[in-house]
């Protein structure tokens, strides 16, 4: 493992301090190979918050995790266990502080990477078994975590941009009139067509950022990713058939995240152009 790509990766993410936790990961994986008595098969893409490798336990084919966010990892693979009966999340094999091994998805493919994107059922049976388990005590609310994105993401919103503060406002807004009513349920939180895997049963959610609030709100991302395709509002009403939800508040949650999509799609013109117009007033 390259301990300078890994510091310079992270630290865009937990500052320059993480280079001390970078510069343990080699022996770290070392170690928990060892242990745990698996067989290095090879790197795998790494995320904006972790280390991830691939290896065998035994005759499973795995993933190892590490991140210097102890607590955060801890809950996600709490949620994890919580989930697995679902059969749409990865099995979680073995963990400590800091990290965990999780059975791997295969073939794995990102939904976001299709040469087609999954249908509307498809979809269902991915979230309905999900949202069907029962949040653990103390989850995080859904408006603490719409106020997180909003604030990090806003800080590059400028009158220069095509997503402009009024809209920016406008959208927090929307928000703050959904999360004030409707159902409520343990959500994935960050369900977007990169965190969601062909599995040999069907899709596979990985990275949980686990919430309880509205179930629309694990099915908008899908929805926005038809932008200047097929249509946001055409994948949105089918989504809503498909897993029983309120046709009018998932349209509703897709005015409301159209612009925090849009800001990194403003190289691809049709998309942008459909997304600003979902959040117009």
């Amino acid at each position: 493992m390259d301990v300078e790509e890994i510091t310079g990766r992270l630290s865009l993410r937990f500052g320059p301090e993480v280079a001390g936790w970078a510069a343990r990961v080699p022996d770290r994986v070392a170690d928990l190979a060892r242990r745990w008595d698996l067989t290095p098969v090879g790197p795998l893409s790494q995320g904006a918050s972790s280390v991830v490798a691939e290896f065998r336990a035994g005759d499973v084919p795995a993933v190892l995790k590490l991140s210097p966010d102890e607590p955060f990892l801890a809950e996600q693979t709490a949620v994890l266990r919580l989930l697995g009966p679902s059969g749409r999340v990865p099995a979680v094999l073995a963990e400590e502080a800091g990290a965990v091994l999780m059975a791997a998805v295969r073939p794995g493919t990102e939904v976001a990477d299709l040469p087609e994107p999954p249908t509307a059922p498809e979809w269902a049976d991915l979230v309905t078994p999900l949202h069907a388990v029962a949040p653990p005590p103390g989850a995080r609310d859904l408006a603490d975590r719409c106020a997180e994105s909003f604030a990090r993401i806003g800080r590059r919103v400028t009158a220069s941009t095509p997503v402009t503060p009024a809209t920016w406002e406008r959208a927090q807004d929307r928000c703050r009139a959904l999360l004030g009513a409707g159902p409520r349920v343990l959500l994935h939180g960050d369900l977007h067509p990169g965190n969601v895997l062909v599995g040999p049963r069907g899709l596979v959610a990985i990275d949980p950022r686990p919430c309880v609030g509205d179930p629309c709100f694990d099915v908008v991302d899908f929805a926005l990713e038809a932008a200047g395709r097929e249509g946001v509002a055409d994948r949105s009403a089918r989504l809503a058939e498909a897993c029983g939800l309120d046709p009018d508040r998932l349209l509703g949650w897709c005015r409301v995240l159209a612009p925090v999509i849009a800001m990194s799609r403003s190289d691809d013109r049709p998309a942008l152009e459909e997304l600003l117009g979902l959040a117009a007033p």
